[in-house]
């Protein structure tokens, strides 16, 4: 079960796409090593997938957003791996929010040095110390997002529908679907042809598959907040660009 604090800072937390007028404060020596620490305690999506952070300082990568530091993140390459890592690094994420540090998940980036032996480089979160919590986001609902009629077909899930559609995405392409008949939700990668937001089209499906991961977590934590209890499967993503790829099945778990 994923930490349920987590869940709160859903509708604090906010894409920091230029890190401005953010204050002088820095992330402490401190706060860094309680990133490692989080990391290690994080609930991943498929266990048995080794994963690695290595936190830079700003000038070391190609993010330029006037961060203050980047967290890399590294995995093994298994199946579901790009999942797991959205997955894991959305649970970071919402965990840097508790602590008024800024985030902005950073596609397309270009890591220092060579990785961890055994993992590869996989994408990085650009991080900054905010000097006041009313700088994250103050209402969600006026985020420019999808409407729900483009993310969700069938029944809504009260408390769910309209949360999981706030989930950040690596590259802003929310590339997902929920089709809910009964009790089972289909998730699916969703890409629209010939649009690939900012990234070049033959790294649309990596990304994406990154940002699937990101709403599962987001997902996961709606269906806990609502005390529904479920099971979830993955299904195979062979990284095609196609127009609808089934990522998993959650199905109502009943007494």
């Amino acid at each position: 079960m994923l930490n349920n604090s987590l869940y709160d800072m859903i509708f604090k937390r906010k894409s920091f796409h230029l890190f401005r007028d953010t204050g002088d404060t820095g992330i402490s020596s401190d706060e860094l090593r309680s990133i490692e620490e989080t990391w290690r305690s994080l609930v991943p999506l498929c266990p048995g997938i080794r994963t690695a952070i290595r936190i830079v300082p700003a000038g070391e990568t190609t993010c330029k957003r006037g961060q203050q530091a980047c967290i890399l993140l590294y995995s093994e390459r298994k199946d579901h791996y790009l999942q797991n890592i959205g997955y894991l690094g959305e649970q970071l994420e919402l965990s840097l929010v508790s602590q008024n540090i800024g985030t902005l998940w950073y596609g397309i980036g270009k890591a220092p040095g060579p990785p961890p032996e055994g993992l590869d480089f996989v994408i990085m979160i650009a991080i900054a110390k905010i000097d006041d919590g009313q700088k994250f986001r103050k209402d969600l609902f006026r985020s420019k997002r999808k409407p729900v009629g483009e993310i969700w077909r069938g029944e809504p899930v009260e408390g769910v529908t309209e949360i999981v559609r706030f989930a950040p995405s690596a590259c802003n392409t929310q590339p997902w679907l929920v089709e809910r008949e009964g009790d089972t939700l289909r998730v699916y990668r969703v890409r629209k042809p010939g649009r690939s937001g900012i990234m070049p089209a033959g790294q649309v499906a990596f990304y994406n598959q990154i940002d699937l991961g990101i709403f599962l977590c987001f997902l996961d934590l709606c269906l806990q907040r609502r005390h529904i209890r479920y099971e979830a499967k993955l299904h195979a993503d062979p990284g095609s660009d196609g127009e609808k790829t089934l990522a998993a099945v959650y199905k109502w778990k009943r007494d």
